[in-house]
């Protein structure tokens, strides 16, 4: 009885085979989930040359700087930036801290939609800024939140990086995050550059 229902089996299996081979039918397919993402840009290119008048480049942050909680006046850096392309449509500013003991560090400032003609930012325009948009820091706030490393931690590095993007971020919900704001600029940058601050209490 098992050898007629294995040859059975076997008979089914063969049909099918004939069917789905059969010319003019398609096999069907498991539905795929699709997901749209923003059309690719030019991505990464050129470099952006920042400047500070606040610290040099991989020195120390002046107190004015870090965060009020942790005795500072929260006042975000003055930046310049020079390089960008001619197909820079907008920029964002954003300055995060690797060494944060977070397991994915922390995002201290999030300002897009910069307008493409800009190459400065004054100082303490963090929490007023003359243009563009604030995003959602992981302090929790709007706008710029300054360094605040845990006590014997020694120096964080804080990233401030501009980002030239040859797009406008549009339709970005409010608040936005650190991990949203990066992703919607995926495909985007056509040049970008780096200013590190170091600071530790």
């Amino acid at each position: 009885m098992r050898s007629i229902f294995v040859a059975l089996g076997a008979l089914a299996l063969a049909t099918a085979a004939m069917y789905n081979s059969a010319p003019g039918h398609a096999a069907a397919a498991a539905a795929t989930p699709t997901v749209t993402l923003r059309a690719p840009g030019t991505g990464t290119g050129g470099t952006l040359t920042v400047t500070s008048s606040g610290f040099a480049n991989g020195t120390t942050m002046p107190t004015t700087e870090a965060f009020d909680g942790c005795s500072g006046g929260n006042v975000s850096p003055e930046l310049t930036w020079t390089g960008a392309p001619s197909s820079t449509r907008s920029f964002v500013i954003t300055v995060f801290d690797s060494d944060a003991p977070t397991g994915v560090g922390f995002w201290h400032w999030l300002l897009f939609n910069i307008p493409g003609t800009v190459t400065s930012i004054v100082a303490g325009a963090g929490t007023n800024p003359p243009s563009g948009t604030s995003g959602l820091n992981d302090y929790g706030k709007i706008g710029y939140g300054g360094p605040c490393p845990p006590a014997g931690d020694g120096p964080h590095h804080y990233h401030i990086t501009i980002s030239a993007l040859d797009t406008v971020l549009s339709d970005m919900p409010t608040p936005t995050t650190g991990a949203y704001l990066t992703f919607n600029m995926r495909g985007h940058i056509v040049a970008r550059g780096t200013y590190v601050g170091l600071y530790s209490r």
